[in-house]
């Protein structure tokens, strides 16, 4: 069993993207982060992946395909249903959180303005989504 792990994040910000990877790199230094720019980037990407991540994060708000259509695609496809999903947005409308997790989230982390929470946000995301049945 693998100790490390492999995340994707899909956010059309940059900068979101940086700081995601940093947070990562400060929880485990051994986690490897994968990034895909929009929805269709990222299905594309795991359609071709060797292997594939353990958490994908996923912004709503995205050109091309936004969070909602691609986590759609993912629930729809056999090889990449099982692989939690995060959705990780600056969204704070109920009717978001409601939805995705109808449309098969695993968990919904809001954006944080405090950078230096986020570590420990993305840990808990992650062990509260390992948890579930």
């Amino acid at each position: 069993m693998r100790t490390e792990k492999t995340l994707m994040i899909v956010d059309d910000d940059e900068d979101d993207r940086f700081f995601f990877r940093s947070a990562v790199r400060k929880y485990n230094p051994s986690y490897k982060c994968v990034e895909a720019e929009n929805g269709d980037d990222a299905l594309q990407q795991l359609r071709k992946a060797e292997q594939l991540p353990d958490f994908i994060f996923l912004d709503l708000n995205m050109p091309k395909m936004d969070g909602r259509e691609c986590l759609i695609e993912l629930k729809k496809d056999s090889s990449l249903a099982k692989i939690p999903v995060v959705i990780y947005s600056t969204s704070e409308y109920k009717v978001d959180k409601e939805l995705t997790v109808e449309l098969g989230a695993d968990y919904f982390l809001t954006k944080l303005s405090n950078l230096y929470e986020l570590p420990e946000e993305l840990l808990k995301a992650m062990n509260i989504v390992a948890r579930k049945p």
